[in-house]
């Protein structure tokens, strides 16, 4: 667990916005003026990749933007009833050497608390990634891509609370054919409350 981070909670935050203000966020960490940082925040609906994706994955005008995206991962959905955590923080400073090992366990821990039983899974040599937070029976629940230059961290994970899940038929997410994606009120039956959801991510993040 990282000790040190700093709790930022915003609210909906257009993503083009968000990537202007995460360089500003990743500076400030990289000249000293600002602590390791979790940003926590939601996004209007957007799908993103990075610069490996095919064009094949991609959807065909889904009637929302679709962003290319300076990360690790490929394409994805971000929307309403979708939690959105950035992590800003430099790892020179002693944090966490496998930083997508560390996010994973956290996630999964956070998820435990809140009576979801999630796993981690490894990815098999030549196969497409499998970073991210998944139920027993393989359906994806959180999605993780981050970059990391300089040393500092930006980016980072996306939890399916409850969005609209349907959206994810449109594209193939985090080039994975077929994959089933989840969210917790498809677990639970029910929504867990939003800021519950932040709180206790944010205790096993380190952030306070």
């Amino acid at each position: 667990m990282v000790d040190s981070l700093l709790r930022v909670d915003l609210g909906e935050v257009p993503y083009d916005e968000g990537l202007r203000l995460m360089d500003g966020w990743v500076t400030e960490r990289r000249e000293g003026r600002a602590p390791d940082r979790l940003f926590l925040l939601t996004h209007p609906p957007v799908i993103t990749y990075g610069k490996h994706t095919p064009v094949s994955d991609l959807p065909v005008d889904p009637g929302f933007p679709v962003v290319p995206v300076d990360r690790g991962g490929h394409a994805t959905y971000h929307g309403p009833g979708q939690l959105v955590g950035y992590l800003v923080m430099n790892l020179r400073d002693g944090g966490p050497a496998d930083v997508v090992r560390w996010l994973e366990t956290s996630l999964i821990a956070a998820l435990a608390e809140l009576g979801f039983e999630t796993i981690r899974r490894d990815t098999p040599k030549g196969s497409a990634s499998l970073v991210g937070v998944w139920t027993p029976s393989h359906a994806k629940v959180a999605s993780i891509g981050m970059r990391i230059r300089g040393g500092v961290t930006s980016h980072g994970f996306a939890l399916n609370i409850d969005p609209d899940l349907s959206v994810f038929d449109r594209f193939t997410a985090c080039r994975l054919d077929g994959v089933e994606m989840t969210s917790l009120r498809r677990l639970a039956g029910t929504a867990p409350d939003e800021s519950s959801v932040r709180d206790v991510i944010a205790k096993h993040l380190g952030a306070v």
